[in-house]
Formats: structure tokens, sequence, C-alpha cells
């Protein structure tokens, strides 16, 4: 296969915008949807949608886990996540489940497509009539585009493929990519008749449908997270595992900007503002970062500060670093729980499990007889959450070292403790 590194260039581009940020959530930005009103929706890792009207977010909570992707159909917002279900809002609706998470979304104005990692492709009525499932297809699919008249569907898969199944039928129609590297991200250009897909080899590849001609882009980072088109269809924006955002002119072939997006870590979601001046990028950080496009290259980095579980773990004792690693992505330590996954771990001691007010619990914990204390903490960590509290929504890890448990409940019986 060829590799073709393209140098970069400048470009004619819009007038300046502004710089903002969306700042709320307790979790990275897993996901970006921008509705035709300027709305903007964040799925994110904290378990929830945010659906913002300027700063101001109003939280779409329901997910049981995190929710990875959001869209809006002009109608309503559907999101969908690691709970393996897909949700219609306003509401909360389950519309549908699939057998593992739900990792893509796409919108037509007669369905609704998931790409779940269960290796099945969801087709879901907006009329609520029988939905149907495309697959098995034998690996997970990561992500799903209708074409313009919502007859056909494209589909990107962990196996390399890139598939169009008849929406109708549901049957597999043509098979236009098969090669070893697992496809994470679909665009596609119905008008102008391309493809992109970004894939795990760190390669941004434009397919023409016409023609079978193919553009390959690559600055040697890799995997591909994220794409996005503009309104205009003249710029690809693509976003990467090692935290870069690449913008490709569509109109002459060419990279016309290239810039560090995040502090540390990968770019996840992007989305251009309606108007096109904008980009918007979602990553580790607690926030929406968005950035014009007509921008020098002196951006402002997503996340002034690295998050604890990035920091250096010699700086910290091994408690802290047992608490940065296994729980700080989910768990405060604040009275506030800051919009986190998991509920606020302060005052933890002595606290009935699944009692923490506003929080939205399974089943399991609401009614667990469980008190949080050295013991149980312990047992958590030792047998892991899947086995010592069955059906929980507390993610599949373990401890295994007994003095790494004794120190991250010694590290937590004093960061937890109330103020006197």
């Amino acid at each position: 296969m060829r590799w073709l590194v393209l140098t970069l260039g400048l470009i004619p581009l819009p007038a300046w915008s502004e710089f903002f940020t969306l700042k709320g959530h307790g979790g990275p930005i897993m996901g970006i949807a921008i509705a035709k009103d300027g709305r903007i929706a964040t799925a994110s890792f904290d378990n929830s949608v945010g659906l913002w009207t300027g700063q101001t977010p109003e939280w779409l909570e329901g997910h049981e886990a995190a929710v990875n992707t959001v869209v809006f159909n002009g109608t309503a917002i559907y999101s969908a996540g690691d709970d393996f279900t897909l949700r219609r809002w306003p509401g909360g609706e389950i519309v549908g489940r699939h057998k593992g998470k739900i990792v893509g979304l796409a919108a037509s104005k007669t369905h609704v497509a998931t790409a779940s990692w269960d290796g099945m492709i969801g087709l879901w009525p907006v009329d609520w009539s029988e939905p149907m499932l495309l697959g098995p297809t034998g690996s997970g699919v990561n992500a799903v585009e209708f074409t313009a008249d919502g007859s056909q569907l494209y589909s990107a898969g962990v196996d390399g493929s890139v598939r169009l199944w008849d929406v109708a039928s549901g049957q597999e129609v043509d098979r236009l990519i098969e090669h070893g590297f697992g496809v994470n991200r679909l665009v596609l250009n119905s008008i102008d008749n391309w493809i992109a897909y970004g894939a795990v080899d760190g390669v941004t590849r434009i397919l023409d449908l016409a023609t079978g001609e193919e553009r390959d882009f690559t600055l040697d980072r890799r995997p591909i997270l994220a794409l996005a088109l503009s309104p205009d269809r003249s710029l690809l924006a693509v976003g990467d595992g090692e935290g870069f955002i690449m913008v490709i002119d569509t109109l002459n072939w060419r990279i016309s900007q290239d810039f560090r997006a995040t502090l540390r870590g990968p770019v996840w979601a992007l989305a251009f503002s309606n108007d096109g001046q904008n980009i918007h990028a979602g990553g580790i950080d607690e926030a929406m970062y968005s950035w014009p496009v007509a921008a020098s290259e002196d951006r402002e980095q997503m996340a002034a500060a690295e998050p604890s579980f990035l920091k250096n773990p010699n700086a910290m004792g091994n408690g802290e670093r047992q608490f940065a690693r296994k729980c700080s992505i989910c768990h405060s330590l604040s009275p506030d729980d800051q919009r986190r996954a998991g509920p606020t771990l302060y005052g933890v001691f002595g606290r009935k499990a699944g009692t923490v007010p506003d929080y939205l619990y399974s089943d399991t914990l609401q009614t667990s007889d469980i008190i949080w204390d050295e013991e149980t903490i312990n047992a958590l960590f030792d047998k892991g959450p899947d086995h010592y509290i069955p059906g929980s929504k507390m993610p599949m890890q373990r401890i295994s070292g007994s003095q790494d448990r004794i120190d991250l409940v010694t590290f937590l019986r004093h960061a937890t403790a109330p103020e006197n």
C-alpha cells in the first residue's frame, strides 16, 4: 500500500472567530454534535450528555456508563455508550440495546444507525417501528454513515473493512475496503462523491467513489480517532491518538494546518461550527475546546494541567498513585462530585453504598447493605467490582497486590475525611 506524506502549505481561510471552551463535564469528552440552530451536544465519560446553548448546559442524564457518541437528527437528540443502549432526548427513552458498547452513531430522516463492538449494526426507525440488526460482521463496528438519501449505509470496523449496506433489505451490497488496519472513523461527502476514513495505522485515506482512486495522508501519528468535514466541504479535520489536529484542504488535497491540540493524550471528538469558522474538539480534558479555523499556529492547548491519572507516578506516594490510576477518572475527593462517572468519595468511610444524593446508582447498589470501610474497600479491589458487587456500573478492575490495596485504603481514609 502506498503512503504519501504531504507538505504543509497555506490556503485562504475564513475570517477570525473566537476561541472558547465549554466547561462543566466531569470526565473526558468523547463525542460532539452540532444542531442546525447552533446548539452543541457533548458526550462524556461522566455518563452524561451536555446540551449547550451558549455557555449554559442542560444535562441529559440516564446512561449508566460512559457516553461515547451523540447525534442530532433534526427533531431529537440520540446518544449511546458503554451501557450498550441508544437513548432519545428529551426524555432519555431507550430506543435500542446492543450486546456490546456502542461507539458510533449516524442519523437520516427515517433511521438512526448504531455501530457496536458486538459486531452488529443497528437500524432504529425514528417512528419506533420494528428495528433491524445488520451483521454479524465478525468484529467490532466503529463507525457508520448514511448516504444523502438515507437508502444506504456505510460501516467501518475493527477488521479493517468499509462496507456498504442496503437499508431496506439490511443486506451488504459492497465491500469497498479490506486491509489489515482497523478503521475507526468515517466521513462521507455525498456531493463530491468521496468517503474519508481514519485507521489505527495513523493514515487518513480519501476514496473517490466514482473512480476508486485513493489519496493517503499521514504525519506518522496513530491511531486516527476523529474526523470532521466543514459545512462547505472544503476542510477535513483529523484528530489522532497523540493529540494533534490535522486540517486537510479538500479543494487542493494538501495539508493546510497541523497543530497540537492537547497538552497530553488523544483527540477523541471533532466537529465544525455551522459557519465553518471554528473547530470544536474533545479529549482527556473535562471541557470542549473550540479554536478559530483561521487562528495562528500559537493556539491554547486543551487542559492547563494534567489530570491526576496522567501525573508522574514518581511524584506521588503509593496510595495516591493507586487512586490516580484506578479511581480518579471516575471519582472526586471533594464534597462536589464534579459530574464524575462515579459518585464523590468525600466522606465515604462509614457511608452506606448507594446513598450519595442525586447520583444515579445501579439497582444493585441501591439495594446493597454494604458499608464502606477498610474491609469492604479492600475486598472491592481484591475481588474486583464485577465479582464483589455483580451488576454494578463500576468498571472491571482489580488491585492484586495486598500492600497496594492497604496503601490505597490509607490514602482514602485521609483524603476523603470531612473537614472539621
